[in-house]
Parts: structure tokens; C-alpha cells; sequence
């Protein structure tokens, strides 16, 4: 966007009419927080995919409406807006409308504001920003604020469980016509800051086959898979301190029969992060090439990279920096973070695409029982993204 009045006024025009009509947003935020949608939970998802799809029916610049059915887990929602663009390219905006909290959790934690927060499960993440974007959409229409290209919003319904069907939709519609960049609607980081960089993550599975004896009789006679498990945790975790960008975390072991049975079988879930593509090969190289420490028993590992890392790239920094001069426009300095948890940012990023993920409303209790947005963030930031909407 450049410093003209036009562009200033534009955001200002937003922010003032999202200011407006802050308790209109937040009752359909609470609309949708109310109707709970943890992932896999068909009805709960079709539910929350019905108000949404109903409030961008409504929205003058709103062109298609597409649900996609996923068995099992419930519907994507894909919004297609400004097709008169849409020679221009497009502007990908992505959210998801599962959430991790089980159903009753309303019920035990009810929507509730108190010192100008806002709580409720779900709400941070992302309840409330899947009803932000509607939000800017419809104050776009309304002042008749044109994009330079088509804005298309894609709203998932499995990413809290790894995106398995999620992803192929947002990589078919990525591809669809020219993506010119992608804006992500997952929570900022502390301070409001958006997110320029994300690990990469990994799960991989180790299983150690040992030898059972008895513990008492003759234990020498035994190789410990669970010794050999511990042995090779510690080689994995020594890595950690190697100064790169790779951590990896065993998570989950399990192994052995009985207590005074030296133990057969072992087996461990590894969840790995890395930065870059670089480090993402040495991963699979390490793990790909593992050998017992103890010759007696085997080792085998397997898994794979589950997300590639979204980098800090110069096409990346200058989308921070373009978001950072528009909220200066409303007056609040906006910073920037890398982060180690992974989003479907992360494959948007691996199509060479500039994302710039975070730009929810900021908040805090991602996943947890204090789980709020901060009320006095809905209009900026709803402004932030129109700006970034209008000026890309």
C-alpha cells in the first residue's frame, strides 16, 4: 500500500466501521464459539461451516460459496470473494474450524468478558478470527474497497490433527490461479506479533527389538529394549544442544511384560522441529541411519516429515514490513516472531508462496482452560488485514 491519503483513508474507513459494529462481530464470534466443533466431529463441524456459510451468503463481494465434505471430520469451507480480480491473481486467506476442546467444554467454561477479555475454548484459536475475516470482508463491501486481485478464503476443518485432508484442499486451490501471497489466521504470538518463521515438524516412531530373560536367574542372557531405548533417547536429545535449528523431543515410550523380565520390545514417538529444508534432509539422514548401541538388539525407525518449515524470506520480511507501516496507520506497533509450532502455513511456504501467518486477534491459552482474545484488538486488527487485503 502506498502512503497516499486514499490508502490511509481506506484503512481508517475499516477500522472506524469494524469499531462500529464491535458488538455485531462479537455476538457471531460467540455464535461460533457456542456451536463446538473439536476435530472429527462431523455435526459440530457442518454446524459451525452453517453459520458461516450463511453470514458470507450476505456479503456483497462474496461471488461462490464452497462446502467440501471430508468423511469423518466434517466440511471445508471455501469462500471465493472480488472474482471480478480474479485475472489479477488471488490473495489466499486461511483459518481452520476445528478446535481441541471437547464437546461439554462450553458448558464447563461459558463465553464470559471480564476485563476486557473475551473467553471461551476455541475462541483464540480461531473461533474469532474465521468471524474476523467475514467481518473485513463485509466492511470492504460496504465502503466499496476494491482489492487489486480476487481474495479467496479457505477454512479447514482438520488442521489440529495434522491437516491430512485440509492440505490437499489448500494446495489445489493455491494452485487454482496465480497466489500472490497467503495471510494465516492462527493466533499471533505474545504482543500481538504476527509470525515470519516456523519450525518444520516431524513425527517419527522408534522400535527396539531385545532379547527376554529373567531378571533374577540369568539376566545376562538378555538384551534390554528398554536400555537401548534410553540409550539411543539420549543420543537423540544430545542433539538439541548442538547449536542448530533442529530440537527433538522423546514424547511417549512404552516397552517390556514384567518387572522381573528384562524387556523384548520398546518403542518411542519422537516429534522433531528444524528451520529449514537443509536441516529438515539432515533429520530424515539421522534417523534414517540409526544403529543399536547394544549389537544384540535391532532398531527401527520410522515416520517422516509431517510439515516443512515456513521460512523468513525476504518476499516474507516484506510482507512484515508492509503489515507493520498499515498498523502504524491505526496506531499500534506491530512486531514480529519465529516460532517453533507449525501451521498449514508451513505448506503454503513449501509452494514458494509469501506467508505471513499470526494475524489473528491477539489474546492468549491457545489449547487451554483461559483460552481469550483481548475485545479492544477485534477492529485493528480487522483493519491490519483489510490493509493487507487492499494493498497486495
Amino acid at each position: 500500500m502506498s502512503d497516499t491519503p486514499n490508502s490511509f483513508n481506506a484503512v481508517q474507513q475499516i477500522h472506524e466501521l469494524l469499531r462500529a459494529k464491535q458488538s455485531e462481530i462479537e455476538t457471531f464470534i460467540r455464535s461460533l464459539v457456542e456451536t463446538e466443533s473439536p476435530s472429527g466431529d462431523e455435526a459440530g463441524s457442518r454446524a459451525v461451516v452453517d453459520l458461516l456459510a450463511e453470514a458470507a451468503r450476505w456479503i456483497g463481494c462474496v461471488s461462490e460459496i464452497k462446502r467440501v465434505d471430508v468423511p469423518d471430520f466434517g466440511q471445508h469451507l471455501v469462500i471465493q470473494a472480488f472474482a471480478q480480480q480474479r485475472s489479477e491473481g488471488q490473495i489466499l486467506v486461511v483459518g481452520h474450524t476445528d478446535t481441541v476442546h471437547a464437546r461439554g467444554s462450553v458448558a464447563a467454561r461459558p463465553w464470559r468478558e471480564e476485563s476486557g477479555k473475551i473467553y471461551g475454548p476455541g475462541i483464540f484459536d480461531m473461533k474469532a478470527n474465521c468471524g474476523l475475516i467475514l467481518a473485513v470482508l463485509r466492511a470492504m463491501s460496504e465502503l466499496q474497497i476494491v482489492p487489486r486481485c480476487a481474495i479467496t478464503v479457505a477454512l479447514t476443518c482438520d488442521e489440529e490433527v495434522g491437516s491430512f485432508t485440509g492440505w490437499p484442499l489448500l494446495e489445489d486451490v493455491a494452485k487454482s490461479v496465480d497466489t500472490r501471497c497467503a495471510f494465516v489466521m492462527e493466533p499471533p504470538a505474545p504482543v500481538g506479533r504476527v509470525k515470519t518463521g516456523r519450525k518444520g515438524t516431524g513425527i517419527f516412531a522408534m522400535k527396539v527389538e531385545g532379547k527376554a530373560a529373567h531378571a533374577g536367574l540369568d539376566p545376562e542372557k538378555g538384551a534390554s529394549a528398554i536400555l537401548e531405548l534410553a540409550r539411543q533417547t539420549e543420543r537423540l536429545h544430545a542433539i538439541n544442544g548442538s547449536g542448530s535449528g533442529i530440537t527433538v523431543n522423546v514424547g511417549v515410550v512404552r516397552g517390556g511384560t514384567r518387572s522381573n523380565v528384562v524387556a523384548a520390545e520398546a518403542e518411542a514417538e519422537i516429534d522433531v522441529r528444524f528451520s529449514t529444508e537443509a536441516e529438515s534432509r539432515e533429520i530424515e539422514r539421522m534417523l534414517g541411519n540409526v544403529t543399536p548401541i547394544d549389537e544384540r538388539t535391532k532398531v527401527f525407525v520410522s515416520g517422516g516429515i509431517n510439515r516443512p518449515p515456513l521460512e523468513r524470506t525476504p518476499a516474507v520480511i516484506a510482507l512484515f514490513e508492509k503489515a507493520r507501516a498499515i498498523a502504524a496507520q491505526v496506531d499500534f506497533e506491530l512486531g514480529e516472531a519465529q516460532v517453533g509450532g507449525a501451521s498449514d502455513g508451513n505448506f503454503i511456504a513449501a509452494l514458494g508462496i509469501a506467508v505471513l501467518d499470526g494475524l489473528g486477534i491477539s489474546g492468549d491459552g491457545a489449547h487451554a482452560v483461559h483460552e481469550h482474545i483481548d475485545a479492544d484488538d477485534i477492529a485493528r486488527r480487522g483493519a491490519l488485514i483489510g490493509g493487507l487485503l487492499i494493498s497486495n
